[in-house]
């Protein structure tokens, strides 16, 4: 058996590790997840139009393990380039998937729109968007949605079954039982791990013995603050900015991220926390994704049920809340006074609605940017939050950052160095861990753990190195 590592190989973005194993029939390929990369335009640009294989002969089969666009995002070009074999998946995800998909294939189209009329052809940073709305509605037809707990049939020879990964609504980590030449073996994907406690959605399961782990890495060095206190940091930056009369600039996700802090500040206001400013969710994806939200009360904790569900409430709307739509409702936000709160994708600040907020609001020393996620290197985002860096190019121009930064990294769905260090720890049977999905800052020490509490092979590859098993 072999691993390929394709995106996400000493690095955050780009998830896409293959799988090759002699079956019976043959070799067999198949793909964990084929997800963008993110980061500077140009760079992300050329990682992101090619494939170092043929979607259309080489691929047999891809498990998909949630709809962060960083997991998913390149589907569509798969399919485009030819692939028309199985999208395994959770049915939270395939729902999910359908709309971050088709809204990605919008941005594309509308960033190539502004880009022949606003830059010369030497400037524009790609040719052509990687895949159409249309492309990502086509591509559909490939996902099949399955249960946690199941073990389905991915191709001749292996073998998968997704548990709850606890990082976002339908999110899983993937066992594959994989026979080759007469032998089984047992290889697990964490996906991204999830965090106990974390609000709406359930806990992570724990992984099944396994020989080999392949390990996401993300905070493999780093703790996180206490989820617990993840409210009251908004809470003081809501309070704080409504007093100086400013706006509250929130780039989230909208998948997940924004449902969270609006659950949140819900809770803050029944409990007469923070005053009456209006909340603007200035995202149409975010609309769409929380209706999706509403449709998989399976992925619900029990904290949900008890504190909505059970009184028939909708966690996700409440007086002070306004989903805006069109772009005209969106431009209008900039011309109103403060106090408020606009929350806008995306989260990196990479595309999306928050740029045009960024660039109307970041000099003004009333407001505050809050940073509620993990922001990749090279991306508008990391410069927003790094304090070394006092002014940040949006669009065309630069801008200095006056106004207040702020980051709540309490909020992150991603395991920190303690849950991944417990997650190792407690897995039966294993031989190898491979680390993914992290940088090497983050992986390097995180293996260096690994490799005192466990007598097991710990591997950080490079992208495109072949590891044999």
């Amino acid at each position: 058996m072999k691993i390929i590592p394709h995106g996400a190989a000493q690095e955050v973005t780009g998830t896409c590790h293959e799988i090759c194993v002699e079956s019976s029939a043959g070799a067999k390929r198949v793909l964990l997840d084929c997800g963008l990369f993110q980061g500077k335009r140009k760079e992300a640009a050329v990682k992101n139009a090619t494939f170092s294989f043929d979607p259309s002969s080489d691929i047999d089969a891809v498990i998909l393990t949630h709809a962060h666009m960083d997991h998913v995002g390149r589907i569509p070009l798969l399919y485009k380039k030819g692939y028309q074999g199985a999208v395994h998946c959770t049915y939270a995800t395939r729902d999910l998937a359908e709309v971050m998909l088709q809204d990605s294939g919008y941005i594309q189209e509308k960033d190539e729109e502004y880009f022949r009329k606003h830059l010369k052809k030497s400037m524009i940073p790609y040719d052509g968007p990687l895949y159409t709305q249309q492309d990502a509605l086509d591509c559909m037809k490939l996902f099949q949605g399955k249960n946690y707990g199941e073990w389905f049939p991915v191709c001749e020879g292996v073998r998968a079954q997704f548990l709850e990964a606890g990082h976002i609504v339908g999110a899983a980590m993937v066992v594959l039982e994989i026979v080759e030449r007469g032998k089984t073996h047992r290889l697990g994907f964490t996906g991204d791990l999830g965090r106990s406690t974390l609000p709406i959605i359930r806990d992570p399961q724990p992984m099944p013995p396994v020989e080999t782990l392949i390990c996401e890495s993300t905070y493999g060095n780093r703790p996180h603050e206490d989820i617990s206190s993840a409210k009251q940091h908004l809470r003081d930056a809501v309070c704080q900015t409504a007093k100086r009369g400013g706006k509250v600039l929130i780039p989230a996700f909208s998948l997940e991220r924004t449902q969270e802090i609006v659950y949140d500040l819900h809770l803050l206001w029944d409990a007469k926390e923070i005053p009456a400013v209006p909340i603007f969710i200035d995202s149409p994806l975010a609309s769409r994704v929380t209706e999706v939200f509403m449709k998989h009360p399976e992925c619900y904790d029990q904290q949900m049920y008890e504190q909505f569900l059970s009184r028939a409430h909708n966690p996700f709307q409440f007086s002070l809340v306004k989903f805006t739509e069109s772009a005209e409702e969106s431009k209008a936000l900039n011309g109103m006074p403060g106090p408020m709160i606009i929350m806008a994708g995306s989260g990196m600040c990479e595309a999306g609605r928050i740029r045009h907020h960024l660039r109307n609001g970041i000099e003004d020393p009333k407001n505050t940017v809050l940073a509620v996620g993990y922001m990749a290197e090279q991306t508008l985002g990391r410069r927003i939050v790094d304090p070394n860096i006092t002014e940040v190019k949006i669009f065309d121009r630069m801008y200095a950052k006056r106004a207040q930064v702020r980051y709540i990294n309490a909020y992150s769905g991603h395991a920190d160095m303690t849950d991944l260090d417990k997650l190792v720890r407690s897995v039966e049977g294993l031989k190898t861990v491979i680390l993914v999905h992290g940088e090497t800052d983050e992986m390097g020490p995180f293996a260096e753990r690994i490799r005192h509490v466990r007598t097991v092979e710990v591997m950080m590859p490079e992208k495109e190195a072949l590891v044999e098993l």
